[in-house]
C-alpha cells in the first residue's frame, strides 16, 4: 500500500535529518563562500586560521587568542577585540612585538588578530575602476566575522585597535560600519589621508608615500582628485561625525626619540602620523565628539604601541564590559 505524503509532512521529516547531515564547515555557515580550510594551535590558547576568502582570491591567515573558559562546545558567546597591524608586518604583528596575550590573559574577550596584506588599507581596492581583489573590507567584516560569530562564539560586541595603518583601518572599520563597534583606538595611525595633499597635486600625500614606500595608490582609492570621492569615504577625518557613541583613543608621537627611545634624529613617519593625528582630533573636537588624545616624544616603533596598547586596554575592555 502506498503511503501518501504531503509537502509538509516532507518538511518536517527533512527538518528533523538536518542535525544528521554533513555540511561543509564555515562555507555554509558564513553565507560568503568563505571557508577555514585549516586551523592551526600555537600555544595554549592562541590557534591561527586559514581561511580560503573569495574577497581576496585566495587563503589568507587570522590569528586568535582565546580566553580561559572557550570551547567549541560552550553555548555562550565572548566579546572580540580586533587588533590590527601595520603596513608592511602581517598577523603575527601583536604576539611577536608585544606581550598582548599575557596583557589579554584575564580578560574575557577573544582577540583577532587578522591578515591585512602588505599595505592592503583596510579597504576594498579600486584598481583602476575594475574592482575585484584584494577586497580587505569585505574580508575582514563580511568573510571573517561571519565565521567567528558562529564557528567561534564571537559575540555582537566589538572594540578594534591598531597600529600605523592599523590605527587607520580602526578607525575606518568603526566609522564605515556604524554600530560595529563599541570602542576605537588608533596608534601611530595616519588618519587623515588627504593630509597636506592641494587639488592638481600629482602626489599622493604624505601618508602613502611614507607608511608604504612602492604601493600604487591609484590602485586602491584612485586619484585623490579624479576619485576624490573614494579618498573622502575612506578618511577618517571626513568621517569622524559618523564616530558618534564609539568610545574612541588616539595616540601618536612627534617623531623624537622619547621615553622609550628611538633613533638619534626625527622619525619622518611618526612626525607624519603625528600631524595627521593631531588634524583628526581637531577635527572629533570640533564636531563635538568625545575622544582621548595622548600626543608625546616618540617615534614609529614597538615600544610605543606596546605602551599605547596597555594605556588604552582599560578603556577598551570597559567599552565591552570584559574585565
Amino acid at each position: 500500500m502506498l503511503c501518501r505524503t504531503t509537502p509538509a509532512a516532507l518538511l518536517g521529516a527533512f527538518a528533523l535529518l538536518l542535525p544528521l547531515l554533513p555540511a561543509h564547515r564555515s562555507t555554509a555557515i558564513a553565507g560568503t563562500g568563505a571557508r577555514v580550510v585549516a586551523e592551526t594551535a600555537v600555544a595554549s590558547r592562541t590557534i591561527d586560521l586559514t581561511i580560503d576568502s573569495p574577497a581576496l582570491d585566495g587563503s589568507r591567515k587570522v590569528r586568535l587568542l582565546l580566553p580561559s573558559g572557550w570551547s567549541k562546545d560552550a553555548t555562550r558567546t565572548w566579546p572580540t577585540l580586533w587588533l590590527l597591524h601595520g603596513g608592511v608586518d602581517d598577523y603575527t604583528a601583536w604576539t611577536r612585538d608585544t606581550d598582548v596575550a599575557q596583557l589579554t590573559a584575564r580578560s574575557g574577550v577573544i582577540v583577532v588578530m587578522p591578515d591585512g596584506g602588505y599595505c592592503g588599507n583596510y579597504s576594498d581596492w579600486w584598481n583602476y575602476g575594475r574592482g575585484g581583489s584584494p577586497q580587505w573590507e569585505t574580508f575582514h567584516m563580511t568573510e571573517l566575522r561571519r565565521i567567528l560569530e558562529r564557528d567561534y562564539h564571537a559575540g555582537a560586541d566589538r572594540a578594534v585597535a591598531g597600529n600605523s595603518m592599523g590605527g587607520l583601518g580602526a578607525m575606518l572599520y568603526a566609522a564605515r560600519f556604524p554600530g560595529m563597534f563599541k570602542a576605537a583606538a588608533a596608534f601611530s595611525g595616519y588618519l587623515d589621508t588627504l593630509y597636506g595633499h592641494e587639488p592638481g597635486d600629482d602626489s599622493i600625500g604624505w601618508g602613502p608615500s611614507l607608511a608604504c614606500p612602492g604601493t600604487d595608490w591609484r590602485r586602491v582609492w584612485g586619484d585623490p582628485d579624479d576619485q576624490a570621492a573614494i579618498w573622502h569615504a575612506h578618511n577618517p577625518t571626513d568621517l569622524a561625525d559618523r564616530l558618534r557613541g564609539v568610545r574612541l583613543w588616539v595616540a601618536s608621537g612627534n617623531g623624537k626619540a622619547g621615553a622609550l627611545g628611538g633613533l638619534p634624529f626625527t622619525d619622518p613617519v611618526e612626525a607624519a602620523a603625528g600631524d595627521a593625528a593631531h588634524a583628526f582630533v581637531d577635527r572629533l573636537r570640533e564636531l563635538g565628539v568625545p575622544v582621548t588624545a595622548r600626543f608625546f616624544d616618540g617615534q614609529h616603533d614597538w615600544p610605543y604601541w606596546q605602551r599605547d596598547l596597555h594605556e588604552a586596554y582599560p578603556m577598551l575592555m570597559d567599552a565591552l564590559g570584559a574585565g
